[in-house]
């Protein structure tokens, strides 16, 4: 354990002291933190002995994507985001449902040996995008506002919006539905799941903005404390809607959302610490995802598995962004950006353990599967965000 801590720590120390030059290159972020675990565990240098399991490796991508999820939300454009609310509606509403079908798609055909609910289970874990990955092209200014703005809320809300999906899939999957219908079952979970996570990112948000305001008038917070308030509360969202049975990523976009608007000028600097914190658990979960995801799938890979991977982040996202999309008045360009930029890591890898957890049957299937995809997507995302954000930027009109 010693010894993987202080691996991490030096990863943090170094990469943190060179950020700024390492991120103007094509592979930096997630990728270069993948490669790096992948060069040092043991099927690489060994230096890197990583004894965790697939349930620490979920538990690290929570905390992670909690944090993420609640920064991104405070820093959304809202006025931006009230000029282009149905871009983010027709991706969600429209485009992830047709992603979930074409990946289930997909499945059916190159998997035949699979159950379809266990196919159906892979398909909804490998449809949310990840708000972490997708951070080099949300805050890139080259970028469209209104672009950065919908992927952003996309991301923030489709992981959670999946969550009863993928419950009732797996669900059936295990033949734990009992003597409810599945049609009951459903709405049960959609209701607990998302109004839950709703209501709790809501009041914890609103009661939190209130209760710092009151503290800071009477000078009772003090400077190393200030920074520690919104990493806290973006974890209680997190935590206490798990507890109740509510959607923990949809309670830490909807405070997030709640806390920017609420705290308006003063959110910059109560944020920074929890942007800090969550890149940094992203990164220790990179690391730990090269050094003792990526090299056991890699050693034993199937052509059917690498097959599905690329569709899964062509295709099956692409086809549906597109479709979802006609009738506004982005261009081709545009269309194919938000297409590409539909990139998979921590949601996908919490879906995944779930299922590796509960579906025996299919289980190693689900886990190359997800290993391979979000492999993919780590390099090809990572190593395309900053030229393709060029390439977009310079095709825009420009003003008058």
């Amino acid at each position: 354990m010693y010894e993987t801590v202080t691996v991490l720590a030096l990863i943090v120390l170094v990469y943190g002291a060179s950020a700024n030059a390492v991120e103007r290159t094509p592979f930096a972020g997630a990728v270069l933190f993948a490669v790096i675990g992948l060069m040092l565990g043991q099927y690489g240098f060994g230096l890197l002995e990583v004894g965790i399991e697939a349930e620490d490796l979920r538990i690290l991508a929570e905390l992670a994507l909690a944090l993420v999820l609640f920064t991104d939300a405070s820093n959304t454009d809202m006025t931006e985001l009230r000029k282009i609310r149905s871009l983010p509606q027709r991706l969600l509403l429209g485009g992830l449902p047709l992603t979930i079908g074409l990946g289930f798609l997909a499945g059916w055909v190159l998997f035949p040996g699979a159950g379809l609910a266990e196919i159906a289970v892979l398909a909804i874990a490998l449809s949310p995008t990840d708000a972490a990955l997708g951070k080099a092209v949300v805050t890139n200014p080259a970028v469209p506002n209104r672009i950065r703005t919908a992927l952003n809320v996309e991301s923030g809300l489709n992981d959670g919006i999946c969550v009863p999906f993928f419950l009732v899939a797996l669900a059936i999957a295990t033949d734990s539905i009992g003597d409810r219908g599945v049609g009951l079952f459903a709405l049960q979970v959609a209701a607990r799941e998302i109004g839950l996570g709703i209501g709790i990112g809501l009041i914890f948000s609103i009661l939190a903005v209130r209760a710092i305001g009151a503290a800071s008038a009477r000078g009772w917070i003090s400077v190393s404390w200030r920074q520690v308030l919104v990493p806290a509360l973006a974890l209680a969202c997190f935590g206490s809607a798990q507890q109740i049975g509510g959607s923990g990523f949809i309670a830490c976009f909807v405070a997030g959302l709640a806390f920017g608007a609420l705290e308006g000028r003063h959110r910059e600097p109560l944020i920074e610490a929890a942007e800090g914190l969550g890149d940094t658990l992203a990164l220790a979960l990179w690391v730990l995802f090269g050094a003792a995801a990526i090299g056991p799938v890699l050693s034993d890979l199937r052509v059917e598995v690498v097959v599905y991977a690329i569709l899964s982040l062509t295709v099956v996202r692409m086809l549906p962004v597109w479709l979802s999309l006609s009738g506004t008045d982005l261009g081709t360009r545009e269309k194919l950006f938000v297409g590409w930029f539909g990139p998979r890591g921590l949601a996908s890898i919490v879906f995944a353990v779930m299922a590796i957890d509960a579906v025996t049957q299919s289980a190693t299937l689900i886990n190359q599967v997800a290993v391979v995809t979000i492999g993919l997507s780590v390099l090809c995302h990572g190593a395309t965000a900053t030229p393709l954000a060029r390439w977009l930027a310079g095709h825009e009109p420009k003003p008058g």
